[in-house]
């Protein structure tokens, strides 16, 4: 049986191979194993249409076991987590797919301290999932309640206010919400810094989630950006715990880049602690070059951004994040945070007098070609002789400054292949060609 827990939650189309069943095991399995102190759980979610029923699912699993659940509403997961791990809290769920379309949906477990478990918890969750209905349940006059208490979202917001605060910026700003989550409080607490923010994508329906925008999508921002002559755009994703920024001319400044930016800025401060940056191993071999030629070191983890706190916490790193948008800042939060970022982004802009278009040049990228392919078998890749020829083929043709990894996706039914090199003309035929290769072969 296939493991529930990915890289980022459990995840499915919702109402398909994620059904509120499940959503009802893990609310009695996440009380049963992470509440037995007496404290209750909080649940959020973005604005998917599926995510009442969800939360309504945990509610009733959780509150079966005599677990009290505080239901925050629509909120972004770094809200979330911020709420779980201010101390009242024995774990959180946040119901969210992330970048994903509206027909998905995921469930994520944090702990007490607002982060994501270790394997070896997930694990246990998951053998509880499979026999919730076994477990010792309330009695009638001991059921939990469920407690509506929107007003938790101050406390993120609160926090987020006092950091916007400390910045005096009069730059024009547009932000991206992506019709999700994030736009509950993204334009207030820019608007803090003193900058002018326009918003763009904040209208949810239930059903527009990511869709043509957000940070998977920022086109429509980029041709915003320029057209109302702002000085810098910021697109987060559906829950907003990614950035994906733009410069003026409209040109994409991707995690890796703003990576970049704040890490020279941190070296030649003195403020990056150990010089280290912790990235994931997709990340540009262009932002290793920048970073190593300024002081500083690049520590490489697994793809996911709890894999990345874990190497920030181990090696005492203050900053880490990956291409894809997280970027997690330690001394103001535990997860990735595209609010944090973009005041981070807003804060160096301000201080150096200089565009992001400016600031983005310090940190050049080597050509990158990501390509996500559908595999029913996707685990089966490295078994296969066929598509571990074409590999070292490949590498051999990009030579010494290039590289090629293949990895099973951790949030979808896909296979990612990723080549990197000098040449961009031979790293996007060499993409397009393993891409090919691994759907005829993994399907």
């Amino acid at each position: 049986m296939p493991r529930l827990f990915g890289t980022d939650g459990i995840r499915g189309i919702a109402n398909v191979d994620l059904k509120p069943t499940l959503a009802y095991a893990l609310g009695r399995a996440t009380a049963h194993r992470l509440a037995s102190s007496g404290r209750p759980i909080v649940v959020g979610q973005d604005t998917r249409r599926s995510g009442d029923m969800f939360a309504a699912a945990i509610v009733a699993g959780a509150t079966s076991m005599g677990v009290d659940v505080h239901l925050v509403g629509v909120v972004p997961t770094p809200a979330l987590a911020h709420i779980t791990g201010a101390g009242k809290f024995a774990a959180g769920i946040m119901v969210s797919a992330s970048h994903n379309p509206a027909r998905d949906n995921g469930l994520k477990v944090l702990d007490e301290r607002g982060l994501k478990l270790d394997e070896e918890i997930e694990d246990e969750l998951e053998q509880l999932i499979w026999t919730a209905e076994e477990l010792p349940g309330a009695s009638s006059d001991n059921l939990g309640l469920a407690i509506q208490d929107r007003d938790l979202i101050d406390l993120y917001i609160d926090h987020r206010l006092a950091l916007a605060t400390q910045i005096s910026t009069k730059l024009h700003v547009v932000v991206d919400c992506a019709n999700g989550s994030g736009g509950i409080a993204a334009a207030r607490i820019l608007e803090a810094t003193g900058a002018r923010v326009d918003v763009l994508f904040n209208d949810p329906d239930g059903t527009n989630i990511n869709d043509g925008c957000g940070a998977t999508d920022p086109a429509a921002l980029a041709a915003e950006v320029v057209k109302c002559r702002a000085d810098v755009g910021f697109a987060l994703d559906g829950d907003a715990d990614r950035l994906i920024a733009v410069d003026a001319a409209g040109r994409v400044v991707d995690g890796d880049a703003v990576l970049g930016i704040l890490a020279l800025d941190r070296l030649a401060r003195n403020k990056l602690p150990n010089g280290y940056l912790v990235v994931s191993i997709l990340s540009n071999g262009g932002l290793q070059k920048a970073v190593e030629a300024a002081g500083g070191q690049i520590i490489r983890t697994p793809v996911g951004d709890k894999y990345i706190l874990e190497g920030m916490m181990v090696n005492g790193a203050g900053l880490g994040g990956e291409k894809s948008g997280h970027v997690i800042i330690l001394e103001h939060a535990t997860s990735g945070d595209g609010v944090v970022t973009a005041l981070e982004v807003l804060a160096v802009m301000a201080a150096s007098g200089r565009s992001l278009a400016d600031l983005a040049t310090a940190v050049p990228m080597l050509p990158q070609q990501q390509r996500a392919v559908p595999a029913r078998h996707r685990d089966q890749w490295e078994g296969d002789p066929i598509i571990r020829r074409a590999i070292a083929a490949a590498e051999s043709r990009l030579g010494a400054g290039g590289r090629v990894l293949v990895r099973p996706s951790g949030t979808e039914p896909s296979i990612r292949v990723m080549v990197e090199g000098p040449d961009g003309a031979l790293v996007t035929e060499l993409a397009d060609q393993l891409a090919a290769l691994a759907g005829e072969r993994l399907n």
